[in-house]
């Protein structure tokens, strides 16, 4: 059996250093002197740059078209009277709505990734060391709970119909990446604000994985706090009837 494998393996062996020589010769030409891995990073941030960028620029396109819609609205108002009645109902509704600034005191809340120096503490996953969609959506939450009258995550205003969405350690708000540490400004009463995040059930489990890795979570009180008015999407894909009220009837 051997003397017969043996010629087979002696005929094969020069092949395969012909076939990994020219492997490794594509990889060179390919690679020209640089790291692949590294190649295969500059393009996703460049990638991911680039998105940023566009969409800033949709954004700010969109808040141009949105300026010059309510341009011409007002200016419509100024010769029909239907026009300027609803102007004038959804200015009253505007600073509830939260598209006008709003200012007052309030709480600042500030979630952050465990420190990432050293071995992870024993026991711990890599999930456990960062901060979650579902963390900062319980902050959010319970501010709402708590009365907040406007609501902040980072430097963007939200509305109660705001999608706050997490891929990886990164969170995502109306096309824009922000890294942790995230900061949720609420504008209300600081002592129900408070008691409201010391009551969620959702917050309280967070800070067990605060005191047993690391991660981040800060309350303060804010005397006087600036909210801008938000400038998102405000299209409604899907809506409900709350339970217990009937859809209002459209007189014919």
């Amino acid at each position: 059996m051997c003397s017969v494998r043996r010629p087979a393996w002696r005929s094969i062996i020069p092949v395969l250093t012909l076939l990994a020589g020219t492997l490794f010769a594509a990889s060179a030409s390919t690679a020209r002197g640089t790291s692949l891995r590294e190649q295969g990073r500059t393009r996703m941030t460049e990638l991911i740059a680039a998105e940023q960028r566009r969409s800033r620029q949709e954004r700010a396109e969109y808040r141009r078209l949105r300026h010059e819609v309510d341009g011409i609205s007002r200016a419509a108002g100024r010769h029909d009277a239907r026009v300027k009645r609803a102007q004038a109902e959804a200015d009253a509704l505007a600073a509830r709505a939260g598209f006008t600034p709003l200012a007052g005191p309030g709480v600042r809340v500030s979630l952050d990734d465990a420190p990432q120096h050293g071995d992870p503490p024993r026991g711990a996953r890599p999930d456990d060391l960062v901060v979650h969609q579902a963390d900062v959506q319980a902050v959010v939450n319970a501010l709402w709970a708590g009365g907040a009258r406007g609501l902040q995550i980072m430097d963007q205003r939200v509305i109660s119909t705001s999608a706050v969405r997490c891929v990886g350690n990164t969170l995502i708000l109306q096309g824009v990446v922000y890294s942790p540490p995230f900061r949720i400004t609420a504008v209300g009463d600081p002592g129900r604000l408070r008691a409201a995040l010391g009551a969620s059930h959702e917050i309280a489990v967070y800070r067990k994985y605060v005191r047993a890795y690391g991660l981040g979570y800060a309350v303060r009180t804010v005397e006087r706090a600036t909210l801008p008015p938000y400038t998102g999407n405000v299209t409604m894909k899907h809506a409900t009837v709350p339970p217990g009220r009937a859809p209002e009837q459209t007189p014919e």
